[in-house]
C-alpha cells in the first residue's frame, strides 16, 4: 500500500464520472485488492480513500459493505473497515470454485478458433515480469489470465463470479514468503493452455487446466498454511 494509504485510487477517480455509485466504487477497490495494492490485514481510511475518488461516505460505506459481504473486507467494531485474512480452509474452497467454474468455462468453448488474444497479453505480461525479476508483476499477471480465461465464455455473470473470487485468491498470495517458487511454475503451464486453445484442442487445454488447478491448489495451500503458522518468516 502506498504511503497515503489509497493505493494511488487518485488515478481510478476518472473512472467515476458523473454517476459514481458504490457498485462502481466496489468495482475499483476490487480490483486494486485483486492486483495487491491492499494487503491483508490493512485497515481502508474512510477520508484517504473518499477524498482520492471524491465520493461520499455514504457511498464508499455501500461499497464497504458490499466487498465485505464478498468477504473481501471485514468490519471491525469500533476499529475500521480492513483486508481480510484467509483462514486455511478458505484457500481449498477458492480452488474448488475454480475448478468448477474454470474447467467449465474451457470446456464449453464450441468449436474453435477460439478468441484467445487476452490470454496471449497476460501470458505475455507474466513472462516480461518475470525476466525483469518482478514476481508481484507475475502474479499480477497469473490473475489477468485466468479472468481472461473466464471471459472466454462470454458471460457476465461468470465474470463477476470470478473477479470476487480470485480477488480472494490474491489474498492468500500476500502471505506467502517466496512468490517466485510459487508462482514461476505456472508460467509455462499458462502457456501450454494458450498454445492447447490456439490449436482447437479444448479438451487437452481443459486437462492441463485441471491439472493445474490441482496442483496450485496443493502448493499453495501448503505455502498459506506455513505462513499463517509463522507470520514473522512471510515477505507478503
Amino acid at each position: 500500500m502506498d504511503a497515503s494509504g489509497t493505493g494511488g485510487l487518485t488515478d481510478d477517480r476518472v473512472l467515476l464520472g458523473r454517476t459514481s455509485t458504490a457498485e462502481r466504487v466496489a468495482d475499483i477497490l476490487r480490483t486494486r485488492i485483486a492486483e495487491g495494492y491492499f494487503p491483508p490485514g490493512a485497515r481502508l481510511s474512510e477520508e484517504s480513500i473518499g477524498g482520492a475518488l471524491g465520493v461520499s461516505r455514504n457511498t464508499l460505506r455501500e461499497a464497504f459493505r458490499l466487498l465485505t459481504h464478498e468477504r473481501l473486507l471485514v468490519h471491525e467494531l469500533n476499529r475500521g473497515v480492513f483486508v481480510r485474512v484467509l483462514a486455511v480452509g478458505d484457500v481449498d474452497d477458492i480452488y474448488r470454485t475454480r475448478r468448477l467454474v474454470e474447467c467449465a468455462v474451457v470446456r464449453g468453448l464450441g468449436q474453435p478458433p477460439f478468441a484467445v488474444e487476452g490470454l496471449a497479453a497476460a501470458v505475455a505480461e507474466g513472462e516480461t515480469a518475470a525476466h525483469a525479476g518482478d514476481w508481484t508483476g507475475v502474479s499480477t499477471a497469473n490473475i489477468h489470465f485466468h479472468r481472461e480465461l473466464v471471459a472466454l465464455a462470454g458471460s457476465a455473470r461468470t465474470d463477476e463470479l470470478m473477479r470476487g473470487v480470485l480477488a480472494e485468491l490474491r489474498l492468500a498470495f500476500h502471505v506467502v514468503d517466496d512468490p517466485r517458487a510459487l508462482h514461476e511454475p505456472y508460467l509455462r503451464r499458462n502457456r501450454e493452455i494458450l498454445d492447447a486453445l490456439r490449436a482447437g484442442e479444448r479438451a487437452s487445454a481443459e486437462r492441463l487446466l485441471a491439472r493445474y488447478l490441482d496442483d496450485s491448489r496443493t502448493r499453495v495451500a501448503a505455502a498459506y498454511a506455513r505462513a499463517v503458522d509463522d507470520p514473522t518468516g512471510a515477505a507478503g
